[in-house]
This record gives C-alpha cells, structure tokens and sequence, in this order.
C-alpha cells in the first residue's frame, strides 16, 4: 500500500471511529525525506491518493495539486526531531475534554506506558494557534521521550513507526482520557503512583516463568 493510499485508509479509520468530523484532524506518513500528508480542508474519509500532497522536509510540495494540512509544520517539526515516520492529529472527544481542562492526563491505567514515559503521564502542550511555529514547539516539547501529546484546547497528536503504530496510540489516548472523564462521574480516579508503574515495567521486562505440564 501506497504512502497516500495509507493516509486515505486510516483517515476513512478516524472518521468512522468518531476521532474527527468534518474536515479537522491530518496524518501524515514519512519516506526519508519525503512526507506524504492530507491535504487542507478535506474531510478524512474522502481522500482519493492523488489528492494527498507530498512536500519535502523542508515543506516545499513535491507532488500533488492540493495544499497541504494547515499543521505541516508541526509534523515536519516532529520529524526532524524524532524517529516517527508516522503522525495522526485527531480532534477525539474526550481527548480534547482532557486538553480543556487539565496540565496533563495522569497515569489511571498502566497501559499508559505503552505512550512513553516512565511516569505513565501523557503531557498537554500549550496553546498556540493553529499552523504556527508556535504550536509545533509546544508540541514538539511535551512529545519529547513520548508517543502521545494532547494540545490545549485543541486535541491530540500521537507518533509510531508506521501509521497504523500511530494510529493505534491515537485509539489507546482517547481510550485512557475516556477512562479518566468518566471516572470523574463516578468519584475520584485513583493514580497510578510511579512505584506501581515501575513494577509493570518490571514484570514485562521479565515476566514470570509457568511450569510445564
């Protein structure tokens, strides 16, 4: 499958999945110094290939007739800074509930960690507007040492090595800021503290050996 026939099956994914509407949210995928991107202003599951554009990592467009995400400049910021060759940015419900509210979504659940970071804690960057230097700084700065981020009062934005990783760490955020909304209806959501996380890590590093029959 193509770079651009990608980005039209995981943008059809996010749609139908409710991880955007409309024509927010854009994903990317990378090929050494080419990036394949969806293009401003058209809705996720849509996309035909040749309507995604490819720019260089510079963001001068190398193919493609249509202008590029209005965030290229955060994804090409996560690139030239990371080992992702892949990037989803949703606008998912309660990922953005968490982004409006809160510094940081806490560790309610260990698989947490599968996002990064020992601490199980999945950063909000600061708000900037959308398309600016700005924004991609901010999130490039909470993604350091992870795969997920959530942007204030905007969404989220996840990382892998390929598309579907990234995709999957999307599905897995909003899953974890489902958890923690709805915990809050319930009472208070109890906090994973870092010797507990510690401990998972623990136990997948070596898990413990089974008798044989």
């Amino acid at each position: 499958m193509s770079l651009r026939e990608q980005l039209c099956e995981y943008g059809r994914r996010a749609v139908d999945l409710g991880l955007v509407i409309g024509t927010s949210g854009n994903l990317s995928v990378r090929d050494g110094d080419r990036v394949a991107v969806t293009p401003s202003g058209a809705a996720l599951d849509r996309l035909t290939p040749e309507m995604c554009p490819i720019v260089d990592m510079a963001g001068r467009l190398v193919a493609g007739d249509l202008r590029p995400s209005s965030e290229t400049p955060m994804h090409l910021a996560i690139y030239e800074t990371t080992d992702a060759r892949a990037i989803v940015h949703t606008h998912a419900v309660f990922g953005t509930v968490v982004a409006t509210t809160m510094a940081e979504l806490p560790p309610v659940h260990y698989n947490a960690l599968l996002l990064g970071g020992m601490d199980g804690v999945v950063k909000v960057a600061e708000y900037a507007t959308y398309g600016t230097p700005e924004l991609a700084a901010n999130v490039r700065a909470a993604l350091e040492g992870r795969r997920a981020a959530l942007m204030a009062n905007h969404g989220g934005v996840t990382v892998g090595a390929t598309l579907e990783e990234a995709f999957e760490a999307t599905r897995l955020l909003e899953w974890l800021c489902e958890v923690y909304v709805r915990g809050l209806g319930v009472g208070r959501p109890a906090i994973l503290t870092k010797e507990q996380l510690a401990a998972v890590v623990e136990r997948t590093l070596n898990p413990p050996d089974f008798p044989r029959l």
